[in-house]
């Protein structure tokens, strides 16, 4: 069989192919008569109700000179990370404001951070491609700084979020812009699995937020500026599981949900949703314009320890609480006096649920608590 006849074969099969997923996709659209929001109604469900005096700001981190881009919270919830474009990486005490440590960066473009699960190291990455790894109980040089412990090169482009593994503090998985994901063996600096690149399931774009599943460490979940959300498992290297579409713009955000079975994601097209990793289906839009009638994206997203709330910062300086299962607005604490004066660019939620924090351009981080009955949901 000649080459010519080869090419024809596999575009047959491919336009085969092609055709067939659209049939599916199809079908399945079909067979989603209503989403969590409807269904929800339709049982008779009310929305959470909540005030500006369930979640108060209760602490403003201060000490950065530039845009906080990132932020992580360990495990214990006494501490936070920060990444500043400053150049450096400040550990909080979040209960005292005290600065632990003030980590002053090889690069001081960083655009990630966090904490390995014992809370005795940190990664972070940027646009020099490479995530750095600081443990916090190195010796400080001669300068008072302390040194890089590891050094992960290896991507072509810059790193754009970065995650340890739950419960292991030698592993850790990166996003980038080279469109690939990679998992890292910190102990010996080299990559364990690539995931993408230019493997036709892969990201054709740049990578920009990761998440791991709490319930199941080998799988985890990648958005992208190719306007979709990408599930992977460890076990199986560089092909996706399953690739999830609907969003209209990047995929700046992607986090687990509580249970493991979906996970939500915040986009560019100002709207978060959340999808089914088991069906692939899409669950839930949640959408809403802001007090000047715009649509404003989204730039992370973290969901309470239950489930039932999802918090979603934008670029004009809001952060909205939303009700999962009504898919409603219940708070907007950039409407709260001690609001942020601009671009929310990060959040996370402390392990126990009982405190938000949210990193701004404004060069501040704020710890939100949850107050009266409202101390976990």
């Amino acid at each position: 069989m000649s080459v010519a006849e080869l090419k024809e074969r596999h575009l047959a099969a491919t336009e085969t192919l092609n055709n067939l997923k659209q049939r599916l996709n199809q079908t399945r659209r079909s067979l989603l008569d209503t989403d969590v929001a409807g269904y929800a109604r339709s049982q008779g469900k009310s929305a959470v109700t909540f005030g500006p005096t369930d979640l108060v700001c209760c602490r403003t981190l201060q000490g950065h000179t530039g845009k906080v881009y990132s932020l992580d919270w360990t495990s214990e919830k006494t501490r936070i990370v920060s990444a500043s474009q400053d150049g450096r990486l400040i550990v909080w005490n979040a209960l005292t404001r005290q600065k632990i440590h003030a980590i002053k960066l090889p690069c001081a473009w960083v655009m990630t951070c966090a904490f390995s699960p014992t809370g005795q190291s940190i990664a972070c990455g940027g646009l020099d491609n490479a995530c750095s790894i600081f443990n916090l109980n190195s010796t400080t040089d001669k300068d008072g700084n302390l040194p890089v412990t590891r050094m992960l090169s290896g991507h072509k482009g810059y790193i754009s979020s970065c995650q340890y593994v739950p419960d292991e503090d030698t592993h850790l998985i990166t996003g980038s812009g080279d469109q690939t994901c990679v998992l890292w063996d910190i102990t010996t600096g080299l990559k364990t699995s690539v995931f993408g690149g230019e493997f036709q399931s892969g990201h054709t774009a740049d990578v920009l937020s990761v998440s791991i599943n709490g319930s199941n460490s080998r799988i985890f979940a990648s958005g992208s500026c190719d306007a979709t959300a990408r599930l992977w498992d460890t076990r199986v290297a560089s092909r996706a599981v399953r690739a999830f579409h609907g969003h209209e713009g990047d995929v700046n955000s992607v986090k687990f949900f509580p249970d493991g079975n979906r996970f939500g994601t915040g986009s560019e097209d100002g709207t978060c949703r959340l999808f089914d990793i088991r069906t692939g289906h899409q669950l839930q839009v949640y959408s809403q314009k802001h007090s000047d009638d715009k649509t404003h994206p989204v730039t992370s997203i973290a969901f309470s320890i239950s489930g039932r709330l999802l918090f979603a910062g934008y670029t004009n300086g809001d952060c909205y609480v939303w009700d999962t299962l009504l898919a409603k607005v219940v708070l907007n604490l950039g409407s709260l006096q001690d609001s942020h004066e601009d671009r929310v660019t990060c959040l996370g939620l402390a392990a126990d649920g009982s405190a938000l924090c949210t990193g701004s351009w404004d060069t501040n981080l704020k710890i939100w608590a949850f107050g009266g009955h409202r101390r976990v949901i």
